[in-house]
């Protein structure tokens, strides 16, 4: 009987939202306070979702990745909890005891802040929290005194439902008391906003321990991404974004400076937080946004990495460039001659967004019994020896707020019924490589550099904005090894540069530069970029060039300005 290796990559990351505040003379971070809630938010409704699904079916075997950036920021939440003193100011504002006397600041972050969701799955269907957004939109557009009018009351409503909302639909159905105040509704006093808040920290404190144990009985593969989710292919080498695009414009910079070495780095940090965090460091990893070239693959390799994945539409760019014509490419793995020892894998990009995209509209049973359904055709085209492998591969996070009930009823479907079918083995990739006769890979003779968002690196590089972004981070590079190599640094203040330099090698920044972005989100990850940049200048001991205060897209100022603007998607 035939059968199919199917292959779930499911990948967590946020990028470091703590802004560091200023350097002091030691190099020491003087701040750390949390810009955006993303982190938290993100791991109290994935992060746990996603882990009660798979404990829930302990037949279903996937690979999850983990960005290291994002476990520090879990493992930083974690700390804030048993301290008790948040930099969060979205959580600081759940433990104040008195919101009737908060400042207008306070007042004007929760208005801005408690109604980013996605409001058809995680505000309208609970009428108390849209009644409190009836209420909101009665005052907006009027003048800034006419938000005097709201009490306290309605401040201590609108923080509760908005952590209520952005819980999960696993923990909603255990813990009691998610439902007990869920059902009042209304009224929420100091003690329901500290006990929502003691459940949050419960959560962030056992998630990574949750994670862990997953792995260990077998049933994870836990991967990860270098260090800060940089674009590592334009690390090494702005051109090859060329590869895919040949009219593609670039930075007035031909390079960025000492590229290798900042991969290299990067890539080495990833292993050690993660044998640090699991035990061991991981068998493959999911890079930055999928990116790859030929020189960062042998990168990988020659640091021990086993396997790598990639998007569909670079080894469709690749196909074409060697003159390969195979119709079941996406369904083997490959291998490179100049990365041997590393086994390549590429997404099936329809299958992976029909998950991402289009399933979230659908009955949740009905789509689980389509994806299977496509499966199953992918089986039964395959040839007499052909063991298919099927690689899907997408956040394991931010598609589930546009499901109803965070998805819970689709992953229910989804994995109950590939735990019983026959010819469905779901796996992991180290498995595949680890067995006795693992999947035979196909030599690919030129890898197109690219990504897994049409198999370009346009949505990185580019545009005015995005090489812009670029440029400034050339030239704080530049700083950086001049200073370095002076040796007037000690040895602390040098790891504080080569932290806060990862922060700003993170691609990140470079996704949301572009007009075609929500005008918000670009101005607060502009505003981050920027002094993430002031806060490295300071840390070399230098002065920050004056174009850092000026934005590096147009409009994102005034974008950033509109505190009371209505926000109705989130922007993580």
């Amino acid at each position: 009987m035939k059968t199919l290796d199917l292959v779930f990559l499911w990948h967590m990351h946020q990028p470091d939202y703590r802004d560091h505040g200023a350097a002091t003379a030691g190099g020491a971070a003087a701040g750390g306070e949390f810009v955006l809630p993303w982190v938290y938010l993100h791991a109290m409704k994935d992060y746990v979702d996603m882990a009660a699904h798979l404990e829930r079916h302990p037949q279903i075997r996937c690979v999850v990745n983990f960005v290291p950036v994002l476990l520090d920021q879990i493992e930083d939440y974690a700390q804030q909890f048993a301290s008790g003193r948040f930099r969060d100011p979205l959580l600081r504002m759940l433990a104040t005891p008195d919101l009737e006397h908060i400042s207008e600041a306070d007042r004007s972050l929760l208005l801005a802040t408690c109604f980013r969701s996605n409001h058809v799955t995680m505000l309208a269907p609970f009428p108390h929290y849209q009644r409190l957004h009836d209420i909101y939109l009665l005052l907006d557009h009027k003048s800034e005194t006419a938000y005097r009018y709201l009490s306290g009351a309605y401040f201590s409503d609108l923080v509760t439902w908005y952590h209520l909302a952005w819980t999960g639909e696993t923990e909603r159905r255990r813990n009691p008391l998610l439902a007990t105040l869920m059902s009042q509704g209304e009224g929420y006093d100091a003690d329901d906003r500290q006990g929502l808040l003691a459940s949050i920290g419960e959560l962030m404190t056992g998630l990574i321990p949750r994670w862990r144990a997953l792995a260990a009985r077998g049933q994870v593969e836990l991967s990860s991404t270098p260090q800060t989710h940089p674009l590592s292919p334009l690390l090494l080498d702005f051109r090859v974004a060329r590869e895919s695009l040949p009219d593609a414009p670039l930075p007035f910079h031909i390079a960025y400076p000492g590229g290798r070495s900042r991969v290299i780095a990067h890539i080495d940090a990833a292993k050690t937080s993660h044998a640090r965090r699991f035990g061991a460091p991981p068998v493959g990893m999911w890079p930055a946004e999928g990116a790859v070239s030929e020189d960062f693959v042998a990168h990988l390799a020659a640091a021990g990495c086993r396997w790598i994945a990639s998007g569909e539409g670079v080894l469709k760019n690749s196909l074409v460039a060697s003159g390969i014509t195979d119709a079941r490419a996406a369904y083997h793995p490959w291998q490179l001659a100049k990365a041997p020892g590393l086994t390549l894998f590429f997404r099936d990009e329809r299958l992976s967004d029909l998950i991402g995209f289009d399933y979230a509209k659908w009955h949740g049973r009905d789509a689980a019994k389509h994806l299977v359904l496509q499966l199953e055709a992918i089986l039964d085209d395959a040839g007499e020896n052909e063991t298919p492998v099927v690689s899907i591969i997408l956040d394991g996070e931010n598609a589930w707020e546009h499901y109803p009930y965070n998805g819970y009823y689709f992953f229910e479907d989804l994995y109950g019924l590939l735990a019983e079918h026959p010819r469905i083995r779901s796996t992991t990739y180290a498995e595949l490589l680890a067995r006795p006769s693992p999947p035979p890979a196909t030599v690919l003779p030129h890898l197109t550099a690219g990504s897994w968002v049409y198999g370009t690196l346009s949505t990185w590089i580019g545009d005015d904005a995005k090489n812009r972004g670029w440029d400034l981070l050339c030239e704080a590079k530049q700083s950086c090894d001049r200073v370095l190599a002076s040796g007037r640094l000690d040895a602390a203040q040098v790891a504080a540069v080569e932290a806060q330099l990862a922060n700003c090698e993170s691609s990140d920044w470079f996704w949301w530069f572009g007009d075609y972005n929500p005008s918000a989100a670009v101005a607060n990850f502009d505003s981050l970029y920027r002094r993430n940049l002031v806060r490295l200048y300071r840390l070399l001991q230098l002065e920050p060039p004056a174009q850092l205060d000026t934005p590096i897209c147009a409009g994102s100022e005034t974008a950033a300005g509109g505190s009371m603007r209505r926000v109705t998607v989130s922007q993580s």
